[in-house]
């Protein structure tokens, strides 16, 4: 893990156990290196609740609630499959508070519209509103997914 990563999970870490807080992230693109990057810590079951890793189409359905017509209509990277997914994270968890990613990692997979490096993002606190973004990221594979990484815990932060 990046020292970077390692510092923001440290920084999050220390927040939620300040708040009294517990964290869920349903994963797509990343799959699973938020959950990776958060249970590096130790002691992180104090805030770290649970985390899906919902790669497939069929994943986002059965895990975290995503409507089959959500997918149908705008494609799992898309702002509305996030927001699905976050909500979904928070339903099906005892999270105060989730966080959910999907996006083109690359090499292969992107379109004109969405192309390799578009990543969506969700945060929700329980009872809250959604907060949604799309980031369009460079470089390959394993730098997209580590620069969606570092945008996912720093979205924790800002709804701290």
């Amino acid at each position: 893990m990046s020292n970077e990563l390692a510092q923001q999970a440290h920084e999050l870490a220390i927040q939620l156990l300040k708040h009294r807080l517990k964290l869920a992230a349903a994963e797509s693109c990343t799959g699973g290196w938020i959950a990776k990057v958060l249970t590096d810590i130790a002691g992180s079951s104090e805030w770290f609740d649970r985390g899906f890793v919902t790669y497939s189409n069929q994943a986002k359905q059965e895990m975290l609630g995503v409507q089959p017509e959500t997918l149908a209509a705008h494609g799992a990277v898309s702002e509305a499959v996030v927001r699905e997914m976050v909500t979904g994270a928070l339903v099906n968890s005892r999270a105060d508070l989730a966080l959910s990613v999907s996006g083109v990692a690359g090499p292969g997979g992107g379109t004109p519209e969405k192309p390799v490096g578009t990543v969506w993002f969700a945060w929700q606190r329980r009872e809250g509103d959604v907060v949604a973004a799309c980031h369009r990221f460079a470089g390959d594979r394993e730098a997209v997914r580590r620069q969606a990484v570092a945008v996912a815990l720093q979205g924790v932060l800002a709804l701290l």
